[in-house]
């Protein structure tokens, strides 16, 4: 997504965009990195919400505060999809609720990690069901999927890309999407929120700065980030990866963070991930 908006950035400004991945830690290694240059408004990160809303909740010994960073526009918005190996026997969301009722504890299912999107959004779906299964954390999609293809998990919930795949080959099957309408990627698939009320899990990617960014330079990321996000080849090309575009500024981005952490917040709670209040 950050190649994608960073081409389309590049003609607009008149100005080279140099991007690196610093993948790790949930985002904070990428944000530490960009911490580390000036404050002047020609470093950013493109990452998804958990670093504003998940991690200041999860990470007692977290590198960087809240005040640091400011988020600067909303990038595009990636739907999960829950996908179920075939040997489960299910093939659609009522089937998967009524086979999991009355085999309490006998699924598992996989996720990219402890505290992740992909974790929680299946605690909110169990939790909401009053269903128990076994989680089995992974280090990333890249494992996590693998793992399903294989038949060592049952249950995962992952982005559209890593999954549309093995869909259309019958190694998996797509159940839901776990947004809060059905998602444009796959229209014919239900919202879980049909089943659940105002259950609505997602991945907010979107641009951060450095706190003290100057806010002119803010205004006008955020005015140019808005046109591109209208662009056909932008839509076009984000959902080839799984995503639909926003194009928000600093405030609406802000704005969806926090509508993130009052979904995340009981979860993390629950499941016994959340620290106390430093």
């Amino acid at each position: 997504m950050a190649r994608i908006y960073g081409r389309h950035l590049e003609l607009r400004l008149g100005q080279p965009i140099i991007i690196e991945n610093r993948g790790g830690g949930n985002g904070t290694i990428g944000i530490n990195s960009m911490l580390s240059y000036p404050p002047d408004g020609y470093a950013f990160v493109v990452t998804d919400g958990a670093v504003y809303s998940v991690n200041p909740l999860i990470q007692a010994n977290i590198s960087y505060k809240e005040s640091d960073i400011k988020p600067a526009g909303l990038l595009a918005i990636s739907p999960l999809f829950l996908a179920a190996h075939p040997k489960v026997g299910v093939k659609t969301l009522p089937e998967l609720i009524a086979y999991a009722q009355a085999h309490q504890g006998q699924l598992n299912y996989g996720s990219s990690g402890v505290g992740s999107a992909h974790h929680l959004s299946m605690v909110a779906f169990l939790t909401a069901l009053k269903l128990n299964m076994t989680h089995v954390p992974f280090k990333g999609t890249g494992e996590s999927v693998p793992a399903l293809l294989g038949g060592h998990v049952d249950l995962l919930f992952s982005a559209y890309p890593s999954l549309s795949g093995a869909a259309e080959a019958k190694q998996v099957n797509l159940l839901a999407t776990a947004s809060g309408t059905r998602s444009s990627l796959e229209p014919n698939l239900p919202s879980i929120s049909e089943v659940i009320p105002d259950y609505d899990y997602k991945a907010i990617i979107g641009l951060f700065s450095h706190a003290q960014t100057p806010q002119a330079v803010l205004d006008r990321i955020a005015m140019e980030i808005a046109a591109i996000a209208k662009d056909p080849d932008v839509v076009q090309r984000l959902k080839v990866v799984g995503a639909e575009a926003a194009g928000y500024d600093g405030k609406g981005h802000l704005v969806e963070l926090q509508k993130e952490r009052k979904r995340y917040e009981p979860l993390l709670d629950a499941v016994g991930l959340k620290i106390s209040a430093r």
